[in-house]
């Protein structure tokens, strides 16, 4: 029989791959901007519990792309929005878009699975199973480029339990989902209690340990969201309107420390001394952090510029890590033969030189990122300087008005955590936010407004120990898992009423 003995009838209603989808897309509900949680462990522990009934290889792996799908389909739903910018010439391909990043993640998955389960043999299965859910989530994270999106861990970002991001990062909080979702599908309320007390113990203690620092007289920092709808973004007239409009808020009331403007939001090229001018009189003295679109020879960059009170390019950086099909065509050589074409109408940026601070008067060396480069936690650590604040620029316009914005925030909260240091997040549309070194908003500004936020400079704390050592504490406790889970059947053969004295 299709069935794991150590299981009871409770799960055994649900075989077919619809329920399975199903469970999937009701574990997505943890994600932001539904944050429900409860609904994810439980959705989830129903869901390996289904695949820990499952014999046959092959169906097992089905039955976790199946998962998968589900769950993919429902938090990255978001991903037609792009295609509808310009809906003539993209929108055919949106359905496609979303079914194909579901099948993507749900592939991480199943493969994950497959490729545990066989390693483990047939012990240990639900165990196995959710090792295999985290392969899935750490390579989906660093393969391909990586795209670290909804990670299981991620539904904890608005909870205590995010503190322990500071000692292992995104994937400690995928290991503690993955510990309570296996007391869950084992049946073991004890031991499912218990994952989750030991997560909010960890979030607790990670907390409390950080000291914040005193800061008498924070600078004044402001955020400038002009709020440039995306389809005329860049159309003439409206161009001109929405710098003018970013011009206007930069220059009203108080003259803060610190004025910055979102991705791309300089209409000009950064060489335009106008245009740098203008915005240097609109910031009264300030330094100005913008993004802008910056040309060395025939290459377009995607640039965060520090805007001096001269209009002088003080520092800059370049975007390094670009958004694959989006930003630059993958063996574009090829799909040009093939007729494909993508969002970039047929030229791409090119890539910076990699992590690095830039320096900011008044403020020391700051850590930038570019919209998308943010979801990665490794790469945050990679600058080799200390920074005493995170920068992201973004254009969250291009992602919708719901799951998208909100997903990409928790990120930029979940970095500060992990950094221990504060985030100013300015975003195009929204939602920009001023970030403290724990992950908690001090101030923002909602979607689809304009206006600015003005708010003091949270203080940085200590750095934390993922600042020192990465994913590799994870990773190590992660291969002990694994190689115990390989060396389990040899154990379970040892018959100990045979052995001889």
């Amino acid at each position: 029989m299709d069935r794991h003995p150590d299981l009871g009838s409770i799960w055994d209603w649900g075989r077919g791959y619809p329920v399975l989808i199903a469970a999937g897309g009701i574990a997505a509900l943890g994600q932001a901007p539904w944050g429900l949680w409860p609904l994810t462990l439980l959705a989830l522990g129903f869901g390996v519990a289904r695949l820990g009934l499952t014999n046959a290889s092959r169906r097992a792996f089905f039955q976790s792309l199946a998962l998968g799908f589900g769950y993919f389909a429902v938090a990255l739903h978001w991903i037609f929005e792009p295609f509808l910018v310009d809906v003539a010439r993209h929108g055919w391909m949106a359905p496609f878009a979303v079914i194909l990043m579901a099948l993507g993640g749900g592939l991480f998955w199943a493969v994950g699975i497959a490729l545990v389960r066989w390693l483990g043999r047939d012990q240990l299965r639900l165990f196995a199973i959710c090792c295999g859910l985290m392969l899935g989530e750490m390579a989906r994270s660093f393969l391909f480029t990586g795209f670290p999106w909804a990670l299981l861990g991620h539904i904890w970002i608005e909870t205590l339990v995010a503190q322990a991001a500071a000692w292992g990062g995104p994937h400690a909080l995928t290991a503690i989902t993955l510990l309570i979702v296996l007391g869950l599908s084992a049946r073991s309320v004890l031991g499912a209690a218990l994952a989750v007390i030991l997560g909010f113990a960890m979030g607790f203690v990670a907390d409390v340990q950080d000291a914040e620092f005193a800061q008498d007289d924070a600078p004044i920092v402001r955020l400038v969201q002009p709020n440039a709808e995306q389809h005329l973004k860049w159309e003439p007239g409206y161009a001109e309107a929405f710098f003018d409009r970013a011009v206007a808020l930069t220059a009203s009331g108080a003259v803060p420390d610190l004025v910055i403007w979102p991705e791309t939001s300089l209409m000009y090229p950064l060489e335009s001394e106008g245009a740098r001018q203008q915005v240097a009189a609109a910031s009264r003295g300030a330094p100005t952090i913008v993004g802008a679109l910056r040309t060395e020879g025939q290459t377009f960059y995607n640039t965060l510029a520090v805007i001096g009170a001269d209009g002088s390019v003080m520092d800059r950086y370049d975007k390094s890590h670009l958004v694959p099909f989006g930003e630059y065509i993958p063996f574009i050589t090829l799909l040009g033969r093939l007729g494909v074409f993508d969002l970039t109408q047929g030229w791409t940026y090119g890539s910076g030189t990699g992590a690095q601070t830039v320096d900011i008067p008044g403020f020391g060396p700051a850590l930038p990122a570019i919209c998308y480069e943010y979801i990665f936690a490794d790469e945050m650590n990679a600058a080799a300087e200390r920074a005493n604040v995170m920068i992201f620029i973004t254009n969250d316009a291009w992602f919708g008005n719901y799951a998208g914005p909100e997903q990409h925030l928790m990120q930029a909260r979940l970095r500060a955590i992990e950094q221990r240091l504060p985030a100013l997040r300015a975003a195009n549309t929204g939602i920009s936010a001023i970030i403290d070194a724990r992950g908690g908003i001090r101030a923002s500004l909602a979607l689809n407004q304009e206006g600015v936020v003005d708010a003091p400079l949270p203080a940085a704390l200590e750095p934390s120990l993922y600042v020192r050592f990465g994913d590799w504490p994870i990773g190590l406790c992660f291969l002990v898992a694994l190689g115990a889970l390989t060396a389990a059947p040899r154990w379970k053969r040892i018959d100990p009423g045979n052995t001889r004295q």
